[in-house]
């Protein structure tokens, strides 16, 4: 939990990370899953959950690559290890959707990850993932030292008719950032400030001026937001 990062100058001229196919182990069967290789001394390991399958959202999704990249890319400071899978039913996983199930796919993939790695874990997740990251965490792994800081990008808190609660965020006491546009079509900037009015500390909620729900034009905004907020957890 006190790992620090190195301040080392990063290589921009060194080999990009290797990139890893494999099989997770879950819940309803075989999950798909890739790791881009970190640098093997690096503090922390990070997964990274995509949106709604049914949506089409899956390992690929471009705000999850462009999360992982953060995560993973020496020329932002990390070069952590970062796993992504996709849930049940998407890609080649086995399974079925089914909505609130999938947070043990989550927690599939963060067992594999400390088995990997035996280091703190940066858990993410965007839309549809970062609600299953944080139904995972507030199951057996809400005291684990295992997790060191939670991002949730563009956390639904309503679609249609339907509403999205979060009570085990009040229990949830590791470092936490809510990353959302001031556009997000799925989450007003007053119900995200509700729903982090209410989380335990630490936490922030940091808005992309004139984003969408799905960093439109501004991942670039949502990387840089990322790492500096990181930056600040992780020292």
């Amino acid at each position: 939990m006190n790992a620090t990062i190195a301040h080392a100058q990063p290589d921009f001229n060194q080999v990009a990370p290797r990139l890893r196919s494999l099989d997770l182990a879950g819940p309803a069967g075989r999950l798909e899953a890739v790791v881009n290789e970190g640098s093997p001394a690096a503090p922390f390991a990070a997964l990274v959950c995509h949106p709604h399958p049914l949506g089409g959202g899956n390992l690929h999704n471009k705000v999850v690559y462009h999360t992982m990249k953060v995560l993973n890319e020496p020329r932002w400071g990390f070069n952590f290890p970062v796993l992504r899978f996709n849930f049940r039913g998407a890609g080649t996983s086995e399974g079925i959707h089914d909505g609130e199930a999938e947070s043990g796919d989550v927690l599939a993939a963060l067992h594999w990850l400390q088995n990997e790695f035996n280091r703190p874990i940066i858990l993410a997740g965007f839309s549809f993932g970062a609600a299953m990251a944080i139904a995972a965490c507030s199951s057996n792994w809400q005291s684990s030292p295992g997790i060191r800081a939670l991002v949730a990008l563009g956390l639904p808190a309503q679609n249609g008719n339907r509403s999205y609660q979060y009570s085990s965020l009040e229990h949830l006491a590791v470092p936490k950032i809510f990353l959302s546009g001031d556009h997000d079509e799925f989450a007003s900037t007053q119900q995200l400030a509700k729903i982090v009015a209410a989380a335990a500390d630490p936490k922030k909620l940091a808005l992309i001026q004139g984003s969408d729900h799905f960093f439109t034009g501004h991942l670039s905004a949502m990387q840089q937001q990322l790492a500096a907020w990181l930056k600040e957890q992780l020292q």
